[in-house]
């Protein structure tokens, strides 16, 4: 259930930017009020409900007509890598944080309007994601995180009454899970193949550690991290965790069936959960992830660019602050389920009633977002090869992060 997109390697990237070269900015843009068609590119989900928002904002501006074409994530990438090349991106587009390096990089984005967009007003991870070196190249649509999912029903036949709040909770419930409540695994964390790196984030960054820092430069291989790796690789040591899960499994049904009585999941859990699993409505809960040094979480989500080429400049720019605004992100979220970037959308309504909705707003509060990196897939995968490493019982903990650091320091020098 990932959101977060897959990038294209680095020289698909550069044999753009020389193509790129020769296509500027028409240099025209339509007045908003004018009458004028908005081309707009959204992925999955968020693709085929959009268009019932565009004919709501159709009539309050019948100068504008929306055209939204809802695009699949497998293919969105490609996509908008081919309209980059051919100068024919739509107005608007919906991009994950794993895209917006490699397009800002390509300059094909126009800059956010910090005069219309404040940062303030959105959760500081969910407006980081749209900043490259320091320049806000998309405002946030949407924003997820991860929390701990939990049985309550089988941590009260452990003997256990509260969720766990540190790492040793954590590990000691997992472990009370199976020898008093009877279930085959203690915790599901990903043990090898691609974006493992997503769960591993929860420990990564409770502990303190980055996989490149502030400064672009690589710090994998420092304390914090190896720390958290072999915290995360403990699980599997102890048999608490399995280590040989099969690629897309879905922990829901193991959840719900109780083979598996905790999982790092997002929001959108929520719904599979009550829809697919109402066998065991009331016998579970969420909490922030259990802390070390504090409890961080991956953030998450998607952000809407306006293409630097655009003559609809002024109208994408209206578009995306009826998106955005207060009113707009509580409407989204009523019929998405997707969480509000925008903060002040969470002081009302179900968002500000809903228990767990607070567990994610809390979550939020701390999160912590990638870097926008062009190669930020190419990192990753150095880190997913380490976790597998430990997992498997290859390397250890020093070792595994001490060869990705290494990798990883050719990547961020390019």
């Amino acid at each position: 259930m990932s959101r977060i997109a897959r990038t294209a390697p680095a020289g698909i990237a550069l044999a753009l930017a020389v193509t790129l070269s020769a296509c500027g900015s028409s240099g025209g843009d339509v007045a908003a009020d004018e009458k004028q068609t908005l081309t707009v590119w959204a992925m999955g989900a968020e693709g085929e409900k959009l268009a019932d928002v565009a004919e709501v904002y159709e009539k309050a501006n019948p100068n504008i007509t929306v055209k939204v074409t809802p695009i699949g994530w497998d293919v969105a990438h490609q996509k908008l890598v081919s309209a980059a090349a051919a100068g024919t991106l739509p107005d608007v587009a919906q991009m994950g944080g794993s895209y917006l390096g490699e397009f800002a990089e390509l300059g094909v984005l126009e800059p956010v309007d910090t005069k219309v967009f404040e940062k303030k007003d959105f959760f500081p991870a969910g407006w980081e994601q749209g900043e490259v070196e320091g320049t806000a190249y998309g405002v946030p649509w949407y924003v997820d995180t991860r929390v701990l999912y939990y049985r309550t029903d089988l941590a009260e036949k452990a003997g256990v009454s509260k969720a766990p709040a540190n790492w040793q909770e954590l590990q000691d419930l997992a472990g009370a899970y199976q020898k008093k409540a009877g279930t085959k695994w203690g915790l599901s964390i990903q043990p090898s193949g691609l974006d493992t790196v997503q769960n591993f984030y929860s420990f990564l960054y409770s502990a303190g550690g980055e996989i490149v820092d502030d400064r672009g430069e690589a710090v994998i291989d420092s304390p914090e991290a190896v720390k958290a790796l072999k915290e995360y690789g403990s699980y599997f040591d102890k048999g608490l965790a399995n280590k040989s899960v099969q690629p897309g499994y879905d922990v829901v049904k193991d959840f719900g069936n109780g083979r598996v009585p905790m999982f790092f999941g997002g929001p959108w859990h929520v719904t599979l959960l009550n829809e697919g699993q109402p066998q065991i409505k009331g016998k579970w809960a969420i909490a922030p992830v259990p802390a070390d040094a504090s409890s961080t979480s991956m953030a998450g989500g998607s952000s809407l660019v306006v293409s630097k080429d655009s003559e609809h400049k002024a109208a994408a720019t209206e578009f995306i602050q009826y998106l955005t605004d207060t009113k707009g992100q509580a409407d989204w979220y009523e019929r998405t389920k997707d969480l509000p970037a925008n903060t002040s959308a969470w002081e009302s309504g179900t968002l500000a009633d809903d228990a767990d909705l607070q567990t994610f707003k809390k979550q939020m509060d701390t999160a912590k977002s990638s870097p926008s990196l062009a190669n930020w897939t190419e990192i990753t995968d150095k880190v997913d090869q380490a976790i597998a490493k430990v997992t498997q019982g290859k390397a250890s903990a020093e070792d595994a992060l001490k060869t990705a650091q290494s990798e990883i320091e050719g990547l961020v020098k390019q």
